[in-house]
């Protein structure tokens, strides 16, 4: 069995790299941080934890740079993102950005994504909350291609680009 453990990373928190050697030392497999750009103000979405919203949700670093220092401080330990909002990412920039923590850290990424639970944070980044999983799928079908492919291209109904070339 592995062990990992989930934080927000947040200027109030234990820094990102001092966690991850702590979790390093102790014999974790890994540190996930999670992903919110921002939080509306005024939101109809509930908090699926009910009650009232933590704020570390709208007070988090991003988790690639977090991710980036905490690679950078340990040998080992994997990096996950626990979850990247690929539905409010651009998806050439966003497989860039794994692919270079992916990089620089030897291997070590786990990209763990998802749909979101926060309709108007969505739609601030123009995502509609009714087509979101398709987007999500098909936004995760490009980042694959540019990951896979030499000179990637893809056609959907949301991401369209001819031939690029992006490695890593």
């Amino acid at each position: 069995m592995h062990y990992g453990v989930v934080m927000f990373a947040t200027e109030y928190a234990m820094a990102p790299d001092e966690l991850a050697r702590a979790l390093e030392e102790r014999g974790f497999e890994s540190v996930w941080f999670p992903e919110h750009t921002h939080i509306p103000a005024s939101r109809r979405s509930p908090w699926p934890g009910g009650g009232d919203l933590p704020r570390e949700y709208w007070s988090s670093y991003d988790p690639f740079v977090a991710l980036m220092a905490a690679g950078a401080a340990t040998k080992r330990l994997k990096l996950g993102t626990g979850i990247c909002l690929v539905i409010e990412r651009d998806p050439i920039t966003t497989a860039k950005e794994v692919a270079t923590l992916d990089r620089l850290s030897g291997g070590r990424v786990l990209f763990g994504i998802g749909g979101g639970w926060n309709a108007e944070e969505m739609e601030h980044h123009g995502t509609a909350w009714k087509s979101r999983w398709r987007l999500l799928r098909e936004r995760v079908l490009a980042m694959k291609e540019i990951w896979t492919k030499k000179e990637p291209e893809f056609h959907g109904d949301f991401v369209n680009f001819d031939k690029i070339w992006a490695d890593p």
